[in-house]
């Protein structure tokens, strides 16, 4: 009898700290959903009035009198694409010499723990960096600097999506005779592609989002490209960059139009991520 009123007690406290840890993960998910939807709704209601045709297909213009962002998204695009150009093979690179190559010992824990310095580094430090390169403001130079800043994220994710792919693939693969490569070439990388395609589009998050190290390296050229080539000399400013210039203007209608181009870009990226990842899986399980 005493048995069971210990056991009931017992259950019935536990019933209550499940409960009270129960309410209090929903009032920290309530909190940053309603944090996220507040700065959003603030930045859409103050900036889509803003963002029109104009805004997205011309280029400022002190002698017409315009305002335009055109030159700023394709220096954008020029910097993704460059920075991903360079990170994403040394990136995931990295994490299959790491995960499949190397033997654990201190060589391995040294390139782990350096990562993960680099990841921690602030930007403006990275910034400081790229500046010693000595190739002026333009996009290599910030592409250069941006890829240091997202190698680590790749190569991460890279690394873990490699540990989740079951060792029984490996083994299966060098048993019927395959090399190592060819192993890692038509098995493991397909297998962890959701993984490694997810450590790519949130670097590309991070370099659209990226102010500090850019200001010092791309500069804040706005103009548009006479050529395919001449742009990587130039210098070359982001939605970021124009952002900051905007409001070290004053111009708060033009920084906040901007701002809604760049969540816009952001939620796109995002979403892309998710639909991708389970497109990967879907078609894993079949």
């Amino acid at each position: 009898m005493t048995d069971n009123r210990m056991k009931s007690i017992y259950q019935k406290r536990t019933r209550i700290g499940d409960n009270i840890l129960k309410a209090l993960i929903y009032l920290a998910a309530g909190v940053a959903i309603a944090l996220l939807v507040g700065i959003m709704g603030y930045v859409f209601v103050r900036g889509l009035p803003q963002v029109s045709w104009q805004l997205l297909s011309t280029v400022q213009s002190s002698l017409k009198g315009n305002f335009g962002i055109l030159g700023n998204i394709i220096n954008t695009i020029y910097i993704i694409v460059i920075t991903l150009i360079i990170a994403a093979p040394i990136g995931i690179g990295s994490a299959i010499y790491l995960n499949e190559y190397a033997k654990p010992g201190k060589l391995v824990r040294t390139i782990e723990f350096t990562t993960e310095i680099l990841s921690g580094i602030p930007s403006i430090i990275f910034g400081l960096f790229g500046m010693t390169l000595k190739l002026g403001y333009s996009v290599l130079t910030g592409s250069f600097t941006l890829t240091l800043m997202v190698l680590p994220l790749i190569t991460r994710n890279t690394q873990e999506a490699l540990k989740t792919v079951p060792d029984s693939y490996r083994s299966g693969a060098l048993g019927i005779g395959a090399t190592k490569w060819y192993m890692i070439r038509t098995i493991l990388l397909p297998s962890a592609a959701p993984g490694i395609l997810t450590g790519v589009i949130l670097s590309i998050g991070r370099i659209v989002g990226e102010s500090a190290a850019l200001l010092f390296t791309a500069g804040s050229g706005f103009q548009l490209p006479k050529n395919l080539f001449g742009k990587l000399f130039e210098s070359s400013g982001t939605l970021t960059i124009q952002l900051y210039l905007s409001m070290q203007k004053a111009k708060y209608d033009q920084a906040f139009g901007i701002a809604v181009v760049l969540l816009i870009i952001v939620l796109g990226i995002n979403l892309l991520t998710r639909f991708l990842t389970n497109r990967f899986e879907v078609t894993k399980l079949k």
